[in-house]
């Protein structure tokens, strides 16, 4: 076996190699042999995007300017409180609390079977590889990575965080660990002491950065890391408020972000529709690992994000008007839809609140700040801007008549298909008389009715049609209709 290479590598650049033509082969196995990918994922515990640029972090800095940077945004109750359980949860599994089932700290009946963390997708699906868990918060490594990694480490309090980051450093520095979690506590500690506005809460972070510094040192300082392809990423469990606490359904406490570093993320990036149920995906396929389709995870590896139209109208975004709860620089409503989309509010009623006269384009911020613990914080698999009818906060203001509104979307060509698939992103909350349709409509005819919401929906929705003789085009219809009910969200809307 040739120094520093593990099997794994040779073994995939031998198959690339007998799939190239003879021009490629050279360079194809050269490049594999000469780059293993691995995977570092740091968790800080309770820290916040917003706190990290406030303070004196030049490590973490660095990967940002180096990077990707994301912030992302939680659930709230009944889903799962805002607590590290369900938080470093849905960061290891890549599904949301409604799969892995991890409601707060108790555990009490988590669906790690079903939904294991990355580190089990890993070694089941390549048992050579080496993992590695350590963590200063002992539940992590005791009950949410499971018994199949290769090494877990609950940190001894006495040695807290101090512990972590050694045990860490060691690994990376002298094993040859293919992918790794390591999770630092201080920052939350802080926050419950001071809270996330305090002086305290920055020279928290200043610390950690400082330890991440260490760890990622550690990564570039071996001898074998110019032949290694690292990803590093860093993300939190949750947010903090100002006076400190989490697991309350404020925008504060909801804060979450992801950082990535590696080959695949340009310098200085940002993007909007990362969500921390990426990051597990992510380190799978980074490592080359296939993802099965029949895990169901709401997270994808982070490279293979597909923005929709919807997400184009961000610059569009515009502050409130009738709004009151939502500061003037929240980002934001829309009503002018992407092109070759349209809205239909002919048989909307008039008055009511501006932003959610008919169907609106928003964004989680913005939409949740209208009414705090009325469930819009479980609207967790929508992703940037969204499209949204809300009669419950458009009933809020003076109005006549029904909510009546239909999103149409552009037509699409069918000719020659005997059945075309639609999919799409929804969150719909039923109440009284209220209705979600989704219509067809072939070659400009009358619409025909294809799916009905009447009951709490959140996920993705798949239908495959049925093309009538002779149709070549499809346009489809989403019309909500009711009066002071609740809502319908769709995002993601995807044709063929």
């Amino acid at each position: 076996m040739t120094a520093g290479f593990p099997r794994r590598s040779l073994l995939i650049g031998a198959a690339a190699v007998l799939a190239a033509g003879p021009l490629a082969r050279t360079a194809v196995a050269a490049t594999t042999a000469a780059r293993t990918p691995k995977v570092l994922v740091i968790g800080l515990d309770g820290t916040m995007l917003n706190r990290i640029k406030d303070a004196d972090a030049p490590n973490l800095d660095a990967l940002m300017a180096g990077g990707l940077t994301a912030a992302s945004s939680l659930y709230a109750n009944p889903m799962a409180a805002t607590a590290s359980g369900p938080g470093w949860s849905t960061i290891a599994t890549g599904v949301w609390p409604d799969k892995h089932n991890v409601k707060d700290n108790n555990f009490t009946a988590p669906a790690f079977a079903s939904y294991p963390d990355f580190l089990t997708r890993i070694e089941n699906a390549a048992p050579a590889l080496s993992t590695y868990a350590v963590a200063s918060w002992a539940p992590i490594a005791d009950t949410i990575y499971s018994g199949k990694v290769d090494t877990r480490v609950a940190t001894p309090a006495a040695e807290y965080d101090a512990g972590t980051t050694a045990r860490a450093v060691a690994k990376l520095r002298d094993g040859n660990p293919d992918a790794v979690f390591v999770q630092l506590d201080n920052v939350d500690h802080a926050g419950h002491s001071s809270g996330a506005a305090s002086q305290a809460y920055l020279d928290a972070i200043r610390g950690v950065d400082a330890q991440v510094g260490q760890i990622v040192a550690a990564v570039r300082g071996r001898a074998t890391y110019g032949q290694e392809d690292w990803l590093i990423m860093v993300t939190a469990d949750h947010g903090h408020t100002d006076a400190g606490g989490h697991g309350g359904s404020t925008w504060s406490e909801r804060q979450t972000f992801v950082i990535a570093n590696g080959s695949a993320f340009p310098a200085g990036s940002v993007r909007h529709d990362v969500r921390i149920v990426d990051i597990a995906p992510t380190a799978v396929a980074h490592l080359g690992l296939a993802i099965d389709p029949a895990w169901q995870l709401d997270g994808s590896p982070i490279p293979a994000l597909v923005p929709d139209a919807f997400d184009a109208l961000r610059p569009l975004l515009t502050g409130p008007v009738d709004e009151t709860g939502i500061a003037a620089g929240t980002i934001g409503f829309t009503h002018t839809p992407p092109s070759g989309w349209s809205i239909d509010n002919s048989a909307m009623g008039t008055g009511g609140v501006t932003e959610w006269r008919g169907w609106s384009f928003t964004t989680d911020e913005f939409w949740t700040k209208t009414q705090r613990d009325q469930y819009r914080e479980l609207n967790v698999r929508s992703r940037n801007v969204f499209a949204v009818a809300d009669s419950d906060e458009w009933a809020d203001k003076t109005f006549k008549g029904n909510y009546d509104t239909t999103l149409v979307s552009p037509e699409y060509p069918v000719a020659g298909l005997s059945a075309v698939p639609v999919s799409y992103t929804t969150y719909y909350q039923q109440e009284g008389a209220q209705t979600a349709q989704v219509l067809a409509v072939w070659d400009g005819g009358t619409p025909v009715p294809v799916k009905s919401h009447t009951a709490e929906t959140n996920g993705r929705q798949s239908l495959v049609l049925t093309v009538p003789a002779g149709a070549s085009r499809l346009r489809l219809r989403f019309r909500y209709t009711g009066s002071n009910n609740w809502y319908w969200v769709l995002d993601n809307i995807r044709v063929g």
